[in-house]
C-alpha cells in the first residue's frame, strides 16, 4: 500500500507588525501632557526655557540693533523709546546685547552639558559594568579631579587656556564630567545585579547589547534630572568667568561680561546691571525649577518628606493641591495607607 508522504513542519512566525508612523511622536506628546498636568510649576519653567531658546535662535531678527554697533552720541543713554533698556558706556544698545547674550549662555550651557553627559555617562557605564582594573583606574582619576575645589580647577583651566567661548566650554566640561560619571556608575552597579540582566547574560547576550537595552534606559531618568540641574550651574559659571574676564572675550555679548562692564557705572546707569542680572536670574530659576519638577515627576518617593510639613495643615494641603496635584495625591495615598494600618488620620479642613 503506497501513499503520499506529507511533510509536516512548523510555520515560520509572522513578522512583527511595524509601529505606525508617528507613534514615537505621539508617545512623547502624551508624556509631555502628563508632565504638564502633574507638575504645573515645571510646565511654567519649561515655557520660560522655550522662550529663552526662541530668543536665542531669533536674536539676529528680533534685536533692534546690532549688539556691536556703537552710537557715540548716545553714550549711557537712559531707557527711552529709541533704546528700550538704554545704552552702555560705548553707546551699544543694552537690549540687543542682552538678547544676543542669551545665545552665548545657551550655547555654552547646551554644549557643556551635552558633552559632559555623554562622556561622563559612557565612562561611568563602562567602569561600573566591567569593574576591576578599569573601574579602579577610572575612579581614581575622577577622585583626583574632584579632590580639587571646582571653582579653583575651573579658574586654573580657564587661565591656562585663555579667554574664549571654546576654552570656557572645555574648562566647564572637565569640571562637570565627574558628576555624571558618579551617577552613571552607581546606576550601573545597581542595574547589573537585577534578574533581567542575569537572564540576558544566560541567553548569551553580549555586553554591548546589555548596556544598550537594559542599563542605559534604566539610568536615563537620573542622568536627565542631573543634567537639567547642572545646566543652571553652567550658565552661572560661564557668567562668573566672563565677569572675571577669563570667559567670553569682549566685545562678545555675554550676560557676565555685561555685568563686569556695567559695575563701574552702577550709580550713574543702574540699567546696565539690572537688565542682564534679571535675565540671568530668570534663566537660572527656570532650569532649577524644571530640574526639581523632573526629579519629582520621575521619582515620586522623593517629594513625600518635603511636603509633610505643608500638607499637614488644611490650608497647606489646599495650596499644594492647586500648585502640584501629584504631590497632593501622593499625600492622600500615604494618609490612606496609614489609616489602614491603624494610625490616626491627619487633620483635614476645619469643621464649618
Amino acid at each position: 500500500m503506497t501513499g503520499k508522504r506529507t511533510l509536516t513542519g512548523t510555520r515560520p512566525a509572522p513578522p512583527a507588525p511595524r509601529p505606525p508612523r508617528g507613534a514615537a511622536l505621539r508617545r512623547g506628546l502624551k508624556a509631555l501632557r502628563v508632565f504638564m498636568r502633574s507638575q504645573p510649576l515645571g510646565a511654567a519653567a519649561l515655557l520660560l526655557i522655550c522662550f529663552f531658546v526662541l530668543v536665542a535662535l531669533l536674536a539676529p531678527w528680533i534685536s533692534p540693533y546690532d549688539p556691536l554697533e556703537q552710537f557715540r552720541r548716545d553714550i549711557l543713554e537712559p531707557p527711552s523709546g529709541t533704546y528700550l533698556f538704554g545704552t552702555d558706556d560705548l553707546g551699544r544698545d543694552v537690549l540687543s546685547r542682552t538678547i544676543h547674550g542669551a545665545r552665548t549662555s545657551l550655547v555654552v550651557g547646551v554644549t557643556t552639558t551635552g558633552v559632559s553627559l555623554v562622556l561622563g555617562t559612557m565612562i561611568g557605564v563602562i567602569s561600573g559594568y566591567f569593574g576591576r582594573v578599569p573601574d579602579m583606574v577610572v575612579q581614581r582619576v575622577m577622585d583626583a579631579v574632584q579632590a580639587v575645589p571646582g571653582i579653583v580647577l575651573l579658574l586654573f583651566i580657564a587661565v591656562i587656556l585663555g579667554p574664549s567661548v571654546r576654552n570656557t566650554i572645555i574648562a566647564l566640561t572637565v569640571v562637570i564630567t565627574p558628576s555624571f560619571n558618579r551617577i552613571a556608575r552607581a546606576e550601573t552597579l545597581r542595574v547589573r545585579q537585577e534578574p533581567y540582566v542575569e537572564a540576558a547574560r544566560a541567553t548569551g547576550a553580549r555586553a554591548p547589547r546589555i548596556l544598550a537595552l537594559h542599563v542605559l534606559p534604566n539610568m536615563l531618568a537620573s542622568v536627565l534630572t542631573l543634567g537639567s540641574l547642572i545646566f543652571a550651574g553652567v550658565i552661572i559659571a560661564e557668567s562668573a568667568l566672563s565677569f572675571l574676564g577669563i570667559g567670553a572675550p569682549p566685545p562678545t555679548p555675554s550676560w557676565g561680561l555685561m555685568l563686569s562692564e556695567g559695575v563701574r557705572y552702577v550709580e550713574r546707569a543702574p540699567w546696565l546691571i539690572i537688565v542682564p542680572s534679571v535675565a540671568l536670574s530668570i534663566a537660572v530659576f527656570s532650569f532649577n525649577l524644571l530640574g526639581d519638577a523632573l526629579r519629582d515627576h520621575l521619582d515620586p518617593r522623593l517629594h513625600r518628606s518635603a511636603t509633610d510639613r505643608v500638607t499637614g495643615l488644611w490650608w497647606g494641603r489646599r495650596m499644594v493641591s492647586r500648585l502640584a496635584p501629584s504631590l497632593a495625591r501622593a499625600a492622600e495615598q500615604n494618609d490612606a495607607t496609614g489609616e489602614a494600618a491603624g494610625g490616626a488620620p491627619r487633620p483635614s479642613e476645619p469643621p464649618r
